[in-house]
């Protein structure tokens, strides 16, 4: 079959479905709007296609001359953003999906519905929203959205049950899947008496570097030896500055033989990190959909992360790993020291991840669901 993504870029949580639809012999046509520093494309090499001419001049007034001092005025494009239509139809139309995936509830994806639609390709639309969800907007903004929109919906998020949400009809829980690396028989923990903590994610100030920095540092000499590894992309003017506040704090506290701090480090590299490393934690805030908890248990190892983040489903609290309470720096210490305590129990939990990998997050669960989703959409 054909599959056509379209998406703001080709991020490494797609990696492993990439894989997994090349390898069962399917064709994939990836349009990204545009390209990271780091990605990987050792199955699907996105087409960039970017942005049309005229929402280009707009972007550069937006983020360097309008919002020039937020860091935050570069994802504008994602919402908003259109593409160069003349070339998005000939792709679509040349390629002939059998379905068709759509992240967000963009203009670039709308663009792109509307030529999918006219044509009788079958989409589906993915984003980030939890499947648990509470009921949907009738204003008339949002009408017209949905109007220009898939009628079904995928996500990775489960979300949380509780008075005031439901899952919508049309709505389907596809999670991100993840290959087994390393069974935890195969590998070794604890190297030089020493629990390695390892912590991925691009420095930004909501990724909480700081606040797990200033944890370990109230916990050293309480549970052993510790040390911290940080790896994250600092490519920008923001991400830069903050990296340097985290290593002006790691030298003026004296921790340089306790914290690393390394930036851009290429996917090849990261499973050298990943088997030196005995405790994979994520101390981030407002973080949608995080797919590194897998990837940490693809290796067996136990995971810490935010119970606000969207895929803290994941990790089993007390199972697999353990949740905190987000932004909460007490709890975050308590649930860390918890887990150093006991060597054993760490080994344990990451085993346990690594089972709850093979048997949840892999490609069968993820194709057979899309397939359902085309199914429904055809008859």
């Amino acid at each position: 079959m054909r599959f056509l993504y379209v998406a703001p870029r080709y991020h490494t949580n797609q990696m492993d479905i990439m894989k997994g639809l090349i390898e069962h012999g399917h064709e994939v046509c990836f349009i990204s709007h545009y390209a990271a520093i780091i990605e990987d494309y050792s199955y699907v090499t996105p087409i960039v296609l970017g942005y049309s001419r005229l929402y280009r001049l707009l972007d550069y007034l937006y983020v360097h001359v309008i919002h020039r001092k937020d860091p935050e005025a570069i994802v504008f494009k994602i919402q908003h953003g259109f593409p160069p239509m003349r070339r998005l139809k000939k792709l679509i139309c040349d390629f002939k999906p059998d379905v068709v995936i759509l992240r967000e509830r963009s203009v670039y994806s709308m663009a792109a519905y509307l030529v999918c639609r006219r044509k009788g390709y079958p989409c589906i639309l993915y984003n980030q929203n939890p499947l648990w969800s509470e009921s949907v907007k009738t204003d008339l903004a949002h009408r017209i959205v949905a109007r220009l929109s898939p009628k079904l919906r995928m996500t990775p998020v489960m979300g949380i049950r509780k008075q005031g949400t439901s899952i919508k009809e049309n709505d389907y829980f596809v999670p991100f899947i993840m290959e087994p690396q390393k069974a935890p028989e195969e590998r070794t923990y604890f190297e030089n008496d020493t629990i390695h903590i390892l912590c991925i994610g691009k420095y930004e100030i909501r990724k909480h570097h700081l606040l797990l920095i200033q944890v370990i540092e109230e916990l050293v000499g309480k549970h052993g030896r510790i040390k911290l590894t940080l790896i994250g992309e600092a490519t920008n003017h923001f991400q830069k500055e903050y990296c340097g506040q985290i290593r002006q704090y790691v030298s003026e506290h004296h921790m340089e033989d306790i914290v690393t701090v390394k930036t851009n480090v290429p996917r090849s590299k990261m499973e050298a990190e990943y088997l030196a490393a005995d405790l994979y934690v994520i101390p981030s805030t407002r973080e949608m959909a995080s797919v590194s908890q897998l990837e940490a248990m693809s290796y067996s190892l136990p995971v810490i992360c935010s119970d606000l983040n969207g895929t803290a489903c994941y990790v089993e609290d007390g199972v697999t790993g353990y949740q905190f309470r987000d932004c909460d720096q007490a709890d975050l210490k308590e649930k860390l020291a918890m887990m150093l305590s006991d060597r054993e129990q760490m080994k344990e939990m990451g085993a346990a991840g690594y089972r709850a990998l093979t048997e949840k997050y892999n490609y069968e669960n993820y194709y057979r669901t899309i397939m359902q989703m085309r199914d429904k959409l055809l008859q």
